[in-house]
């Protein structure tokens, strides 16, 4: 009676190889989305002074977003898309009419000066992310319109430019360094002056 033959075999002694080859094809050939996070430069740590600063709240612009995204400016509801010219607004007012390349109103209700200008920006823990980095960014475009506006009087070019090649670690050190007082010039016309208080959980 002849044998019967066994089931055939697959050999598999290749298949390890194979499913090592396809693991490296795809680490790879594999993007990671990663976020870029905000570009803040940080002030140095000042030495601890038993000095209590006073800070008037007229001085302080108030930018509350809640969990449902809307903005609360200085205890008004406000379009995202008026943001940046009400915060214009406040951080050139020049209430105290000390600084002479301001084009503020003057509203002694407001901001003394830009030197003692405050924005202050309070969220809440339900906040869309990109809701927070939106008025982030329109805030600091504030800041960059008047920055750019002096720097274009006095230089003729914006600042972010200047400020991008200053900090382009590619830019030739002549050229460096003479931004470098050209960009501080700007920065203390200005100063960005950005506090972020506690997230709250209303």
């Amino acid at each position: 009676m002849p044998r019967r033959k066994g089931a055939p075999e697959v050999n598999a002694g290749s298949m390890a190889d194979i499913a090592f080859l396809l693991l490296i094809f795809f680490l790879v050939t594999t993007t990671i989305e990663t976020d870029a996070g905000l570009d803040r430069m940080l002030p140095p740590i000042d030495p601890p002074e038993d000095i209590d600063v006073v800070i008037k709240q007229k001085n302080i612009f108030t930018v509350n977003i809640n969990k449902n995204g809307q903005l609360l400016v200085e205890d008004q509801l406000m379009r995202l898309e008026d943001l940046r010219e009400a915060a214009i607004g406040f951080l050139e007012n020049n209430g105290d009419g000390s600084c002479n390349y301001c084009k503020g109103r003057k509203d002694q209700s407001s901001s003394d000066n830009p030197e003692k200008a405050i924005i202050s920006l309070k969220n809440d823990r339900e906040t869309k992310y990109s809701t927070y980095i939106t008025v982030q960014n329109e805030l600091v475009g504030a800041y960059n319109e008047l920055r750019n506006r002096e720097a274009q009087r006095l230089y003729g070019q914006d600042f972010t430019k200047m400020e991008g090649d200053y900090l382009n670690p590619e830019t030739p050190s002549s050229v460096r360094d003479d931004l470098k007082d050209k960009v501080k010039r700007i920065q203390d016309m200005f100063p960005q002056k950005l506090s972020e208080a506690e997230t709250t959980s209303n």
